[in-house]
């Protein structure tokens, strides 16, 4: 062993010469300083433990806004790192995601400041129209500014992701012949696995419509990313719309619940189901009925208009003729002359000559009278225009469960009585309005019901997301606790035991006879042999512990640290 240690000591006295190798020099610099190997794998070892604490402690990461233009996606990402807060790209860019504990306090301060703006450009395009735009141009900014706003509106809806609008405007013009009316094209990217009802497909139209001058319903189209029309014409009425089912899926969830709500009270709490079918009618007609009355008594009866009109004829005596002298003579009497005119006797009276004439005229005479009457027409005119959705049959069917009673203390189910479904039966009458005279049917039945199986359509605990979530963190904390028993078992407790060795062998050493330490120039001491003054046999045991003694006192004096590693070796060992 001192050959050895002599032979070591001689080379690290010999001048240091360049290694030829990089490995080589390592392995010199490791056995010049022995801790040296021991302190780079215990900081590499807590390196790695440190990191797989980062990672397990990393936040998860979610979506904060997917399908992005690259212009929203530029402003977001600035706008983070402004904030400092981390984020990651997927899907090529067009997805960012954040840490989830703060993805909902990023959405709405973003919101705040108008992001994303859906890559549409709105009514803030007028905004920047240089001074002496054209007219044309001014239009243009207008229809595209409206579409864009119109994109918007649509985009805030559920199930709609993304919108786009064309819009041709109205042209109008002095000639009806040259004017043209609005048309609108909407094409709708909907969510995955979301679909858009003909209610809500009807309210984007009519959305549409509201929003833009002279546009009809009929001139609107809709489609969605698959390219399936959306839009219904209003010219063709065949069918039922959606408005028509979903009216129909009220009126029969109105029923339902009406019978549920009389019955729950008197039955408990899921002890009776009703199902309700109605029958609606919704054609549009009108009727128009003119009714005469039989004919009325003319005293009672309103007189409408009255005309009376009377006739006088002459006999065949009478003259006739031209007007004149001759036409008014009698026959076969020659016209009275001057000369032959009969003079008036003497006392005779002249109103006894008037009366003779004047009963000659009348009796040449004959009197004709007409006269009509027309009275009021009793008529009744009545117009019928039906309403739509007319109720034409309501069917209900009721299944009321068993009571449930207790015999020798045990829960047993017991069918009602006749007269508690009769009651029922009047009760579920009253509620729905049944009307025999439009063929409504009723059926109320007593059965028991299947208890649902709970425990099965339960889910397990170990199923939830909570469970699997905490689930994941554990594994990650074991997985660095496991990482961190490898190091220890594997490359830090090796390297402790031989560095205790040596210190072991170097005690050993520094024991033998005739070995001392030599002080070098870095201050590190070298055993090597006394052979100017050979080792002596001593006869005791004493005087080789004073000599070991000295010895150690002159190396403490002269190196302590050397001393410090020996005493620090013993204590972990011991």
């Amino acid at each position: 062993m001192s050959t050895a240690v002599l032979a070591k000591g001689a080379q690290k006295n010999m001048p240091v010469s360049v290694p030829a190798r990089p490995l080589e020099a390592l392995s010199t610099l490791f056995r010049s300083q022995p801790l040296l190997p021991l302190l780079l794998a215990g900081a590499a070892v807590i390196a790695t433990v440190v990191a797989l604490l980062l990672w397990a402690r990393e936040p998860e990461y979610r979506v904060l806004f997917s399908s992005l233009s690259e212009a929203d996606g530029g402003q977001i990402i600035g706008e983070l790192d402004k904030r400092g807060i981390p984020y990651r790209l997927g899907e090529g860019g067009n997805t960012i995601m954040v840490p989830s504990d703060k993805m909902n306090a990023l959405r709405l301060q973003l919101a705040e400041q108008g992001l994303p703006k859906g890559g549409s450009i709105g009514f803030e395009l007028l905004d920047k129209q240089a001074f002496g735009v054209s007219q044309f141009a001014e239009h243009l900014n207008y229809q595209r500014g409206l579409e864009g706003e119109l994109s918007r509106t649509i985009e805030s809806l559920g199930p709609v992701a993304k919108a786009r609008v064309h819009l041709v405007m109205a042209k109008p013009s002095v000639f009806v012949r040259d004017r043209e009316a609005a048309r609108a094209s909407v094409v709708l990217t909907l969510q995955p696995g979301r679909e858009l009802g003909q209610s809500q497909a009807n309210a984007i139209v009519h959305l549409v419509t509201s929003s833009v001058p002279e546009l009809n319903v009929d001139a609107v189209t809709l489609v969605d990313q698959n390219g399936r029309l959306l839009s219904q014409t209003h010219s063709d009425n065949s069918g039922l719309d959606g408005s028509q089912l979903s009216y129909v899926r009220e009126v029969e969830q109105s029923y339902r619940r009406r019978i549920e709500d009389i019955l729950t009270p008197l039955l408990g709490n899921q002890n009776v189901h009703a199902q309700v079918v109605a029958q609606i009618d919704f054609s549009s007609r009108e009727s128009t009925a003119e009714r005469y009355a039989p004919n009325q008594d003319p005293n009672e009866a309103a007189v409408r208009s009255k005309q009376t009109s009377e006739h006088v004829l002459e006999e065949d005596g009478a003259g006739r003729g031209v007007p004149g002298a001759l036409t008014n003579t009698p026959p076969n009497t020659p016209p009275p002359t001057r000369a032959t005119a009969p003079t008036p006797a003497v006392g005779t009276a002249p109103q006894t000559a008037n009366t003779a004439n004047a009963a000659e005229a009348q009796a040449g005479k004959s009197l004709q009278s007409e006269r009509m009457i027309n009275y009021e027409v009793d008529r009744n005119v009545e117009h019928v225009k039906s309403g739509l959705g007319n109720i034409q049959r309501l069917t209900t069917a009721v299944v009321v469960n068993y009571r449930t009673v207790l015999k020798d203390g045990t829960p047993t189910p017991e069918p009602l009585s006749k007269e508690e479904l009769e009651n029922i039966n009047n009760l579920v009458r009253q509620a729905m309005g049944f009307t025999e005279s439009r063929g409504d049917a009723l059926q109320v039945i007593n059965s028991p019901f299947v208890e649902a199986d709970t425990a099965v359509a339960e889910q397990a605990w170990w199923k939830t997301p909570e469970a699997y979530n905490l689930l994941m963190s554990a594994m990650r904390y074991g997985l660095v606790g496991f990482a961190a028993l490898t190091l220890w078992w594997l490359v830090l407790r090796p390297m402790q035991r031989r560095n205790a060795d040596m210190n072991r062998h170097v005690l050993a050493d520094l024991s033998e006879p005739g070995t001392a330490l030599v002080p070098t120039a870095k201050g590190t001491g070298v055993m090597v042999a006394n052979q100017e003054h050979p080792p002596q046999t001593l006869p005791r045991k004493s005087a080789v512990y004073e000599q070991n003694m000295q010895s150690l006192q002159q190396i403490a004096a002269e190196d302590p640290r050397l001393v410090a590693m020996i005493v620090r070796g013993w204590m972990k060992k011991e």
